[in-house]
C-alpha cells in the first residue's frame, strides 16, 4: 500500500526520482552502514579494532544483506530505530567483528553523519538542475535582451525593458542562492562521532581522532564540539533552501502572471495530450508554473519547522531529532523537486514578442511619462515637470484619449515651443535604459563562474 505525496499515483509524478532515490528506506540503511563501515575502518587505522574485524565490517554493510521487513517490525517492537539494525549486522558480521560494531558510537551520531553524507548527494542534484535553469534562462535572456515589454509595479504598468532584463533579475538571484549552497555546504554537513552525550567520554582522546579520520574517509568535515543538541549548522543551509524557494515561487507566479488569457507575453511548453480542465477543453492552464509554486510552498513551510527543531532539552532530545530526522528527507526531495521543475519550466518557455508590443500600447503612451518628464526638465524643474505631467496622464485616463492629446492639451505646455521630435520621447522601445548592457553582463558574470 502507497501513502503520501512522494509514492501516492496521484502525485507521485511531482517529485524528483533521483532525490527519492537518494533518501529512500534503503539508501537511508546503506548511508548508516557506510557511516558505521567508516567508524570501523578509522578505529583499525588507529588501533582501536582488530584490522580483519573492521574489514569484516565493511563488507558486511550492505543494505541488500538486511531483511528489511523483519527490521520494520523490529523497529516497532523495539521502539527504538537502529538497534534492531546492529542485531542483523552483528549476525552478518559473526563473531569477533560484532563486537566492535559501533563501539563509542550513539544512534544520532550514526544517524547525523549518514544525513550529511546524503545531503551531499542531494546537494549535487541541486547543483546540476540549477546549473541547467540558469544555462537556458541566459540562453533566453541574451536572444531577448532587446524584446521590449511592460515593466509593472503593483500589478500596473510602469517603465519600458527589456524581457533579457528581467530574466537577468531571475539568474542574479539564482546565481546567488547557488553561492550560498555552495558555501554553506562543508560546514552544514559533518561527521559527529562523541558518543551518548558528545564528550567522548567511550573512547577518550583517541574518540576524536578517529571522528577526524571517519570525516575524512567519508568526505566530511568535522563538528568541532561533537553535542546532540545543535541544529543550527543544518539549519543554516535549510534557510537558503527556503530563500531558493521563494525565488522559484517568484518566477512561477511571474509566468503565471503573463501566461494570463489578457497578457499572452509567455507561456510554458505545451503537447497533444496535455489536458487544463474535466470540463474546458480549450484550457491550456500553466501547470508546470503552477506546480513549481506548489512546490515551493511545500518546501517553505517546512523551514520554521526545522528552525523550531533547534531548540533541544539538555544534551539529546528526540522530541526534537524525532522530527528532524522525519522533515530533512522531505526538505531535501522537495528541494531537488524544486529546482528540477523549474528547469523544465524555464527550458519549455515560448516568448511572444507581438503581445509584448501590442501590451505596450494598451496605455496610449502613458508608460513613457518618465521619459517625458526627463525631456521636460531642459525646459523647467523636474518638480514642475512631474507636476504637469501627472495633470496630463489623469486626464488622459479620465478623458480616455492619447497621452500626447492630452500633452498637446495642457495649458502650460501648450504655450510652450516644443522640439518638433518631442514626440518620440512617447516612443515605449526608446526608453528601456541599460536594459540590454545589464542583460549581457548579468549572463556574462554568472556563466563565467566555474
Amino acid at each position: 500500500m502507497r501513502i503520501g505525496m512522494f509514492e501516492s499515483f496521484i502525485t507521485a509524478h511531482w517529485f524528483s526520482e533521483a532525490a527519492k532515490r537518494i533518501w529512500s528506506d534503503v539508501a537511508t540503511l546503506q548511508a548508516w552502514l557506510d557511516v558505521e563501515a567508516a567508524l570501523a575502518r578509522a578505529q583499525a587505522v588507529l588501533g582501536v579494532i582488530p584490522a580483519d574485524s573492521a574489514q569484516t565490517i565493511a563488507d558486511k554493510a550492505d543494505a541488500s544483506l538486511f531483511d528489511i521487513t523483519r527490521l520494520s517490525n523490529d523497529i516497532a517492537f523495539a521502539q527504538h530505530p537502529l538497534v534492531p539494525v546492529l542485531r542483523q549486522f552483528e549476525h552478518l558480521c559473526g563473531e569477533p567483528a560484532a563486537g566492535f560494531i559501533h563501539l563509542g558510537a550513539t544512534t544520532q551520531n550514526i544517524f547525523d553523519t549518514a544525513s550529511s553524507l546524503q545531503m551531499k548527494q542531494t546537494h549535487h542534484l541541486l547543483q546540476d538542475h540549477l546549473q541547467s535553469a540558469i544555462e537556458q534562462l541566459s540562453r533566453l535572456a541574451l536572444e531577448h535582451q532587446t524584446t521590449v515589454m511592460p515593466g509593472r509595479t503593483h500589478g500596473q504598468h510602469a517603465l519600458p525593458m527589456t524581457l533579457g532584463f528581467k530574466l537577468s533579475a531571475w539568474i542574479d538571484e539564482l546565481d546567488r542562492h547557488r553561492e550560498r549552497l555552495n558555501q554553506r555546504l562543508a560546514t552544514s554537513f559533518t561527521a559527529s562521532m562523541g558518543g551518548a552525550i558528545g564528550t567522548f567520554a567511550a573512547t577518550g582522546v583517541v574518540g576524536r581522532k578517529v571522528e577526524a579520520l571517519m570525516a575524512q574517509l567519508l568526505g566530511l568535515a568535522t563538528t568541532g564540539v561533537s553535542s546532540r543538541a545543535s541544529y543550527d549548522r543544518v539549519c543554516d543551509y535549510v534557510s537558503v533552501l527556503g530563500l531558493l524557494a521563494a525565488t522559484a515561487q517568484k518566477i512561477a507566479q511571474d509566468v503565471v502572471f503573463m501566461q494570463r488569457t489578457e497578457i499572452g507575453e509567455v507561456t510554458e511548453a505545451f503537447h497533444m495530450g496535455k489536458v487544463g480542465s474535466s470540463t474546458m477543453a480549450q484550457k491550456r492552464n500553466p501547470s508546470t508554473a503552477l506546480l513549481l509554486a506548489s512546490l515551493a510552498r511545500l518546501l517553505r513551510a517546512r523551514v520554521p519547522l526545522a528552525m523550531e527543531a533547534m531548540v533541544r532539552m539538555d544534551e539529546g532530545d528526540s522530541s526534537a531529532t524525532n522530527v528532524t530526522d522525519t522533515l530533512l528527507p522531505e526538505i531535501a526531495i522537495l528541494a531537488v523537486s524544486v529546482v528540477e521543475t523549474l528547469a523544465r519550466l524555464v527550458q519549455g518557455l515560448v516568448v511572444s514578442p507581438e503581445a509584448m508590443r501590442r501590451n505596450l500600447d494598451l496605455t496610449r503612451g502613458l508608460i513613457a511619462s518618465e521619459a517625458v518628464m526627463m525631456r521636460l526638465t531642459s525646459l523647467m524643474g523636474r518638480h514642475e515637470a512631474h507636476h504637469v505631467l501627472y495633470e496630463a496622464a489623469q486626464q488622459a485616463q479620465s478623458d480616455g484619449i492619447d497621452f500626447v492629446d492630452a500633452i498637446r492639451q495642457h495649458p502650460l505646455l501648450a504655450s510652450l515651443n516644443l522640439h518638433p521630435d518631442f514626440e518620440q520621447s512617447l516612443v515605449a522601445s526608446a526608453y528601456v535604459g541599460e536594459s540590454a548592457a545589464v542583460t549581457n553582463e548579468t549572463v556574462q558574470r554568472v556563466n563565467q563562474k566555474p
